[in-house]
């Protein structure tokens, strides 16, 4: 298992814009990937409604886990994409 964390930069927080953008690079990948913030975690394979329903805010710190057979470039692709969208 791989996790890291973040913290969200955009001033909105985690929208659909980039929500969408982050479950569609999930979706790449055959590892579970998960998200926890504050005591609420969330596939990120459970789509948008489940990303967007964790009321996640500017300046929030995140965790993502990643766990399975192509773990290091799920993690990767996952870390790269929250620093381009959020």
């Amino acid at each position: 298992m791989i996790e890291f964390e973040y913290t969200i930069k955009d001033r909105d927080g985690i929208h659909a814009r980039p929500a969408g953008a982050i479950i569609k690079a999930a979706s790449n990948f055959k590892s579970e990937i998960k998200i926890s913030c504050r005591d609420r975690s969330e596939s990120l394979k459970n789509g948008i409604f489940a990303l967007l329903g964790m009321g996640i805010r500017c300046a929030d710190t995140i965790k993502v886990s990643c766990n399975g057979v192509d773990e290091a470039a799920a993690a990767e692709a996952m870390r790269k994409s929250f620093e381009d969208y959020l």
